[in-house]
C-alpha cells in the first residue's frame, strides 16, 4: 500500500505547488518589488531535481501536482519538465499557474506532454490598467494566450483574478462576464501578505470575498456547489452558464482546516504553510544524496509535524511572511 502524508492534526496531504523559478516576464504590485534581484542558478532547483521530487511526492500518495512560478514558461526546458511529470502514474491532477503571455507558444506541448489544467492570472480587462497592475504585461498576449489554451484542448481553465480596493475592484463584473463569454471558471483571490510591496498599502487595498460576492449577485444569483478541486476555492454556480466563481479568501473564510497541500519553492525548500516559514529544505537532500529517493521521501515524511494547525494573516497590512509571493509559488 502506498504510504500517504498524514499531518499531526489528521488531514492528508495529496497535492503539491511546486515552483520552477522565481522569474517573471510581469512585475505585479501584489507579488514582487518592481525591480527584483533573482536566484543564482545554482541555487535553484534543476528541472531533474525537481522531477525527482514530483516522483517522491506520488510515491508518497499525492495525487495533485500543480507548477508554479514566478512565470513557468519562462523556465528553459519547461516543456521536458511536464513531460516527465506528466508520465508519473498515480497523478490524477496535473496544472500549471501561467500569466497567460507565453501559451501561443507553448499550450499544444503542454497538453500533449500531460498537463491538463491551466490557471491564467487576469486582474484587468483594461490594456492601460492591466499594464499599470502588471507593471510590464501586454493584455492582448494573454487574451491570445487563452484562446491558444483553447484551441490546444484544455477544457477546464480558470482565471485567478486579485482584486485590490480602488484598483481593479470596478472590473468585478466585466471579468465574470469575460469568463461566462469565453466558458472559463475564475476565482476572486483576496491578496496575500507576502513580502514588503512598495506599490500600496495592503491595509488600504484590501477587499474581501464577501465584498466581490456582493458585487456579483447584483447581477448573477450565485448558488454555492458542493463541487471541489484540489484547491481551497469555494465555488458557486450561476443557473444560466457552466461557468463557476470561486472565491479564495485567506482572510475572511480561513481554510486551513482542511488544508491538503504543502510546496516546494524553487530553491528546493519544503513549505508546509504558505503562511509561516516553517520549513525543511529538500535541496540539501538532493545533493548530498544524488538519486537516493528513499532519503528524499523520508525527509519529506519527517517534514510533516512541521505543518501548523493554521496561517495568522490579519488585513492590518502586517507582513506575517518576508518572502515575496514569486519566491513561494503561487
Amino acid at each position: 500500500m502506498t504510504k500517504q502524508l498524514i499531518d499531526d492534526f489528521g488531514r492528508r496531504v495529496s497535492y503539491v505547488r511546486i515552483s520552477v523559478t522565481d522569474r517573471c516576464d510581469f512585475r505585479c504590485v501584489y507579488c514582487m518589488s518592481e525591480e527584483m534581484t533573482f536566484l543564482p542558478r545554482a541555487q535553484v532547483l534543476t528541472l531533474e531535481e525537481i522531477s525527482m521530487v514530483a516522483q517522491a511526492f506520488t510515491e508518497l500518495g499525492v495525487e495533485k501536482i500543480r507548477l508554479t512560478g514566478g512565470e513557468p514558461l519562462v523556465r528553459r526546458d519547461i516543456e521536458q519538465l511536464v513531460d516527465d511529470i506528466g508520465q508519473l502514474p498515480g497523478l490524477s491532477d496535473f496544472t500549471m499557474t501561467t500569466n497567460g503571455a507565453s501559451l501561443r507558444k507553448h499550450a499544444q506541448r503542454l497538453y500533449a506532454g500531460g498537463l491538463r489544467r491551466l490557471n491564467i492570472s487576469l486582474d484587468s480587462l483594461d490594456p492601460e490598467r492591466f499594464k499599470k497592475l502588471t507593471r510590464t504585461g501586454d493584455l492582448t498576449r494573454v487574451i491570445d494566450g487563452i484562446h491558444a489554451a483553447k484551441e490546444a484542448g484544455f477544457t477546464r481553465i480558470k482565471l485567478n483574478a486579485v482584486i485590490l480596493k480602488g484598483r481593479n475592484d470596478d472590473e468585478v463584473l466585466d471579468l465574470v462576464d469575460f469568463a461566462r463569454d469565453e466558458g472559463l471558471d475564475i476565482s476572486f483571490i483576496e491578496e496575500m501578505p507576502l513580502g514588503d510591496v512598495s506599490d500600496h498599502s495592503r491595509a488600504e487595498t484590501f477587499y474581501s470575498s464577501d465584498d466581490v460576492q456582493a458585487l456579483i449577485e447584483k447581477r448573477y444569483t450565485l448558488t454555492p456547489t458542493t463541487e471541489t478541486t484540489p484547491g481551497p476555492s469555494r465555488y458557486f454556480r450561476m443557473a444560466d452558464s457552466e461557468s463557476r466563481v470561486g472565491f479564495i479568501s485567506p482572510h475572511s473564510h480561513n481554510f486551513c482546516d482542511t488544508c491538503n497541500r504543502v510546496r516546494v519553492t524553487v530553491e528546493g525548500r519544503l513549505l508546509l504553510c504558505l503562511g509561516n516559514e516553517h520549513s525543511v529544505d529538500l535541496r540539501a537532500v538532493l545533493r548530498r544524496y544524488p538519486g537516493d529517493m528513499p532519503r528524499l521521501k523520508e525527509a519529506i515524511v519527517n517534514a510533516l509535524p512541521l505543518k501548523p494547525e493554521r496561517h495568522h494573516f490579519t488585513t492590518d497590512g502586517d507582513i506575517q511572511v518576508v518572502r515575496f509571493m514569486n519566491m513561494t509559488g503561487g
